[in-house]
């Protein structure tokens, strides 16, 4: 016998992956926005010295918080997506969201060695020295420079049709999509 009620809602993501996704997405809406504004200081004033550390500190979180979250992905299902989304959209979703979880890791990668050529260390939070994994290299440090600041053009690309995905699918198709990764939804 058919039921007349309406159909479920769609099953969330974990609590550690809704808590993950959020500050991890906050952390990189930090990062690039102190990347772009420490950019643009001229010189090497102990302010633009400051904001690159903590940029790098966010960096490393960021970096640590991607694993975690590639960890929770490979150990738990993430939701199916709405049953009438197209087979192009679903395409298009996965290859995003594995797009975003590469440059997750990616990004600080690059930036980590951008330092290293450079023969700038990286000290966490001011506290714990990271190791230098490659030695100094002007040649290396400029093409690291433009792969990292490149990388980051791509995840603000991405983070933008990620973003309008969400908003088509809360104010068009109305599927509750975004429900599914919402802290506080039901």
């Amino acid at each position: 016998m058919a039921s007349n009620s309406p159909p479920a809602a769609p099953a969330g993501y974990t609590r550690t992956a809704v808590a993950l996704h959020w500050l991890i997405a906050l952390l990189i809406v930090c990062g690039f926005a102190l990347g772009w504004v420490t950019t643009d200081i001229p010189g090497f004033t102990p302010t633009k010295l400051k904001y690159f550390s903590w940029h790098k500190w966010i960096g490393v979180t960021a970096f640590v918080l991607a694993i975690a979250r590639v960890l929770s992905r490979a150990t738990h299902m993430p939701p199916p997506l709405p049953a009438g989304m197209p087979p192009l959209q679903r395409i298009g979703a996965h290859v995003v969201h594995m797009l975003l979880y590469v440059l997750m890791l990616a990004i600080p990668v690059t930036g980590y060695l951008y330092s290293s050529a450079s023969n700038i260390p990286v000290v966490y939070l001011g506290i714990v020295p990271l190791p230098r994994l490659i030695d100094p290299d002007p040649l290396l440090k400029e093409t690291l420079k433009t792969l990292h600041i490149s990388l980051n053009y791509v995840l603000l690309t991405l983070v933008g049709l990620h973003v309008f995905a969400v908003v088509k699918h809360q104010l068009m198709d109305r599927d509750g999509l975004l429900s599914r990764m919402l802290p506080f939804a039901k």
